[in-house]
């Protein structure tokens, strides 16, 4: 790679640490990531080399000097009587070598034991124990603080409330995982899929999903195990070596590994990961590394800890599985605005402990890029939590007889004649009567962000809409206990709750409707100050374009969009029977008044790109502090806050001399 000018490198850095953020949301917080440890490790590792090599570049901030994600809301906050730190890692045999090298260099002339640990790939958690009784159970959240799961980690059965055995400390805070058996995750999903759910994609997000619930006796049947690997503060204990340390948990009744290994060369180190990756499929946990640890406390205080992670102990990860299986077909899925995916059909391969049969392809340049032909022979992926992908076509293999992809001129589930935007990549099916579209408008329309209904998920969804018994979003308030009592796998408890959710929804606040009514071009940030200006939908509704121009976050494109939307007799006659079932237009709605002198005040802020949290709840944040958040970039922004993809809003607030913050520079001003 070519060496960069400090200019390149700001500019890289500041990608990285988006990039880098986004994922450690999604992997701590949400527990869904979208890229493989090996990518993620990749990116890290850039970072790492360029804040080494422009030193002038490094932050307090940076993914590179902090652990984890930010705690949940949902939740009170422990602080760690000591930090989580994380583990540096490697796939390299020889970055292990080069790793026993540093500890010879840092402590010559001694001995230097070793013990080796399968790396469990569950939820990293810390309790404390006081004169043998158990006072908090914590997630590993940023590193220093984590989420209260006290209550839900006490449903466990290996988790024992007080410690057992004649030599308990006084204290002792003691670090582990929290997993779901291989055994346990296969059952659960079979009782999802059953119910109409969608199954968890791996233990590990239906462990983190777990410790997630509120409800502890959900956790409770969710059969989670816990094993038990290091210790942070302890007093009362004069343990010398890592190995006395687990024989005295074992002894207080703490769930440890079963097998590890002692060794103390380089070789003997090598040859005991090697023997972990023969045997590690056995375990009833997923694992997907060898931890290496210096035995000695001594020799570990004497190695001491970088600003993340412990100069004494590294990860080696195994290689991501991968498998070769033929590609049957390609299919095409549609969004909720048109938007036309293609989708490999594979034949049904064991990857990674779960079976594999279809990966997306995102685009059809995409596939022409790569060069996947219907028939191939592919190479797919699925690192532990990662989408399923296809990473190689193995051409050699090829007959003759493989097809080249090409978009449909007309849409797969309507038969409409598909419209390609000049300029841009995406193929759209513009009949919005379409089926397919139908169902992810009413994903849209149920979701979190907009009218929040519990129970109507993708699975209710496609239930619904393949029985006839939704068209349009009116139709969810027509939904009774008969008609839903008539589809198959729905239990009474099930329909309740969905009935429930429902009508919880009529009492939402004016701007999550107009936001769930997916109108082209209109974000949560500009439902709000739609609602903000008209008060009541009739309002908005008998706006004309002109004057839903004048309104600052509106502008125009969004204003036309808007007034087409509500000009559609269609769209029309969906919101009077909408009115019809009682849904909040706007007349509860209080106009809440910005908050005056906060350190934001009279600031105007553009949110734009993926940021560690959802737009709307950052854009929360600059409220409550005094600001005003606008949906597009012009003269009058303070501030672009740009996550990862920010796109045009980047480039036309450069233009404008507009400031730029990242993420970590946001929360440093808060």
């Amino acid at each position: 790679m070519p060496a960069l000018s400090p200019l390149e490198a700001a500019a890289r850095v500041a990608t990285l640490r988006r990039e880098l953020e986004e994922h450690n949301r999604r992997y701590y917080q949400e527990a869904a990531p979208t890229i493989s440890d090996q990518e993620y490790d990749r990116l890290y590792r850039e970072l790492a080399d360029l804040e080494t090599q422009f030193p002038e570049l490094a932050s307090a901030s940076s993914p590179t000097r902090r652990v984890g994600g930010a705690p949940l809301e949902a939740f009170a906050q422990i602080r760690h009587r000591a930090p989580m730190l994380s583990l540096d890692n490697t796939y390299s045999e020889e970055e292990v070598a080069a790793f026993f090298v540093r500890l010879e260099k840092l402590l010559p002339g001694q001995k230097i034991g070793t013990v080796i640990e399968p790396k469990v790939d569950g939820v990293a958690i810390s309790l404390l124990y006081e004169n043998g009784a158990l006072q908090y159970a914590a997630t590993r959240g940023d590193g220093t603080t984590g989420d209260d799961v006290t209550q839900n980690v006490g449903t466990i059965p290996g988790v024992p409330r007080f410690l057992k055995g004649a030599h308990i400390p006084r204290v002792l805070e003691v670090r582990g995982e929290i997993y779901l058996p291989k055994a346990q995750f296969a059952a659960l999903n079979e009782e999802r899929t059953a119910a109409g759910e969608p199954p968890f994609a791996n233990p590990r997000n239906a462990a983190a999903g777990s410790l997630k619930q509120l409800d502890p006796a959900i956790v409770a049947r969710r059969g989670l195990a816990a094993i038990f690997y290091g210790t942070g503060v302890v007093g009362g204990a004069d343990w010398q070596t890592h190995r006395e340390a687990l024989a005295a948990l074992r002894e207080c009744g703490l769930p440890i590994h079963e097998k590890i290994w002692t060794p103390a060369t380089l070789d003997e180190v090598l040859a005991a990961i090697h023997e972990l990756d023969a045997v590690r499929h056995g375990f009833p946990f997923e694992t997907d590394g060898a931890v290496i640890k210096v035995d000695s406390f001594v020799q570990r205080e004497a190695l001491g800890y970088t600003a993340k992670s412990p100069r004494w102990a590294m990860a080696y990860k195994y290689q991501p599985e991968q498998a070769q299986t033929r590609l049957r077909e390609i299919t095409v899925q549609v969004g909720r605005t048109g938007v036309l995916t293609p989708v490999a059909e594979l034949d049904p391969v064991l990857v990674s402990g779960s079976t594999v049969s279809r990966a997306t392809l995102h685009n059809e340049e995409e596939v022409a890029r790569k060069d996947i032909r219907i028939g191939d022979l592919v190479v797919v992926e699925k690192a532990g939590e990662v989408i399923p992908a296809i990473v190689a076509v193995d051409p050699t293999k090829r007959t003759g007889s493989e097809r080249v992809f090409k978009m449909p001129e007309a849409c797969p589930a309507c038969h409409t004649p598909v419209v390609r935007d000049a300029g841009q990549v995406a193929v759209r099916c513009v009949n919005a009567s379409c089926p397919a579209q139908l169902k992810r408008r009413l994903e849209h329309f149920a979701s979190r962000g907009a009218m929040d209904i519990e129970g109507l998920g993708e699975a209710m969804v496609e239930l619904l809409v393949e029985n006839g018994f939704t068209r349009d979003i009116a139709d969810i308030y027509h939904l009774t206990l008969v008609k839903l009592a008539s589809l198959p796998r729905m239990g009474a408890k099930s329909i309740a709750n969905l009935l429930a959710g429902i009508e919880t929804s009529k009492k939402r606040p004016l701007w999550r409707l107009i936001f769930g009514l997916g109108i082209l071009h209109v974000g949560a940030t500009s439902a709000r100050a739609l609602a903000a200006h008209f008060h009541l939908l009739d309002n908005l509704m008998a706006a004309s374009s002109e004057e839903l121009q004048r309104i600052p976050d509106v502008g125009p494109i969004v204003g036309p969009a808007i007034a087409q939307h509500f000009e559609n007799p269609g769209n029309r006659a969906i919101i009077e029977r909408l009115r019809q079932a009682g849904l909040n237009f706007g007349e509860a709605d209080e106009p809440a008044a910005p908050a005056a002198g906060g350190k934001f005040a009279g600031t105007t802020w553009v949110i734009t790109g993926t940021l560690s949290q959802p737009r709307e709840t950052i854009a929360e944040e600059i409220r409550a502090h005094g600001g005003k958040v606008s949906d597009s970039v012009s003269k009058k922004t303070t501030y672009l806050l740009a996550g990862e993809e920010a796109g045009s809003k980047l480039e036309k607030a450069g233009k404008l001399g507009v400031r730029i913050l990242s993420e970590a520079e946001f929360r440093q001003m808060l």
